[in-house]
């Protein structure tokens, strides 16, 4: 079957709107926001008009019915701008919204999708705590069910990304404290309405300054029962489900940090003159930015081949998971680069360039840091993990059946 990259006529119009966005409304103050510490609620609305914030969720749901590759597009482009408007994107699209499509009832669905995929309502995820990161297991959060049905949630959530503006939350608890992963439920919670939860912002971060990140508090919060979304017991596995649509969006993003780097770097590459010459005509700035070309070029075919993994349908774990760290990492060497091409220019927060080396720093950590996805990445090609989640394929690269671990 022949491989075709390019884009339909509908990717195009997507990619060229939200570009025109980014290039008119959102790189004009983004400097200027990051260094107040501003999150600005008239580009979330201007995202809200686009679509992108219902962009991959079908239209009988309130969303624009669009595929993989479009939110790819979408994600590359908003990070490109601004990396808090992106983690909006993962967290109330990828972790929430999508997870809501794959888990929820029909009645939960209209009740909290269908907002959330309009724009109308924003949502956040709920998964990490103080003692509960890489290992979700641990979660101390817990959700205990009471005899009209009911369930009591208490506990912290934290690293929350627009914990404090969200009205929606899909939060997880343990409902059988002993049961380790098969003791974890997942529910939805309505952050401005629900008695008994409080949420607060973190004022001091390393980056991400546009963007809202904190804590969630729950005391004695008491959900009804139709706010169990799936089984009880079955929060763990609709969790890494969210995640491979966090990873996906996440990974995506970075791309766009590479981009952004790329165009700045050559374009400062082009007027700088030192001893007599561009600075372009050096060796090793073209060494910086010929490793941003191959960082940019090899991390968007990672992040489409896990789009075309996921138009497909089921799960898409191994393709999500290493595009998330290729990219991420990338990301992070190209900001670091483009600090080294820009000097002390680059050091001025008015240029911007500090900005993208800031942002590009949490995305290696969260949603898997890079070492969890090199050990995934290992654990498939040794033949020791099913592929994509129980059932899948093992995928032993030359290591003899007998050999891998069952």
């Amino acid at each position: 079957m022949a491989i075709d990259f390019s884009l339909t006529e509908e990717q195009q119009h997507i990619q060229e709107a939200v570009k025109a966005f980014v290039d008119e409304r959102v790189l004009p103050v983004a400097v200027q926001n990051d260094m107040d510490h501003k999150l600005d609620l008239g580009l979330i609305d201007g995202m809200r008009e686009l679509g992108v914030l219902g962009a991959p969720i079908p239209s009988e749901w309130g969303g624009a019915g669009l595929d993989f590759i479009a939110e790819a597009l979408i994600c590359e482009e908003i990070e490109r701008g601004e990396a808090a408007l992106r983690t909006l994107v993962s967290v109330h699209v990828g972790l929430n919204s999508l997870s809501l499509l794959g888990n929820a009832s029909d009645e939960q669905k209209e009740l909290w999708l269908r907002p959330q995929a309009t724009g109308e309502k924003l949502a956040c995820f709920g998964l990490t705590e103080p003692n509960a990161g890489s290992d979700v297991a641990a979660m101390q959060t817990t959700a205990i069910k009471q005899g009209d049905g009911s369930y009591v949630l208490n506990g912290e959530k934290s690293w929350i990304s627009y914990a404090a503006v969200a009205d929606h939350a899909l939060v997880f608890a343990k409902t059988d404290p002993g049961a380790g992963a098969k003791g974890i439920s997942a529910f939805l919670v309505d952050l401005k309405a629900d008695a008994g939860v409080t949420t607060s912002d973190y004022p001091h971060k390393l980056g991400v300054w546009a963007g809202s990140t904190g804590s969630i508090f729950f005391d004695d919060c008491v959900l009804p029962a139709d706010r169990l979304v799936g089984q009880e017991g079955g929060g763990f596995k609709i969790a890494m489900y969210s995640l491979d649509h966090g990873r996906f969006t996440v990974a995506a993003g970075a791309v766009g940090v590479i981009r952004a780097c790329l165009e700045a770097s050559t374009k400062y590459a082009n007027e700088r003159e030192t001893m007599g010459q561009r600075i372009g005509e050096h060796q090793f700035v073209q060494d910086f930015i010929a490793q941003m070309v191959a960082d940019y070029e090899t991390s968007r075919l990672l992040v489409w081949k896990a789009a075309w993994a996921k138009n497909r349908g089921g799960r898409s774990t191994k393709e999500t998971g290493l595009a998330k760290w290729i990219a991420t990492e990338a990301a992070f060497r190209s900001a670091h680069n483009a600090l080294q091409i820009h000097g002390a220019s680059g050091f001025d927060e008015e240029t911007g360039i500090a900005r993208y080396f800031r942002n590009a720093r949490a995305p290696i950590i969260y949603e898997g840091t890079t070492q969890i996805h090199k050990m995934l990445q290992a654990e498939h090609a040794l033949g020791w993990r099913e592929i994509n989640g129980p059932g899948g394929d093992r995928e032993a690269i030359g290591v003899p059946a007998r050999l891998a671990k069952a």
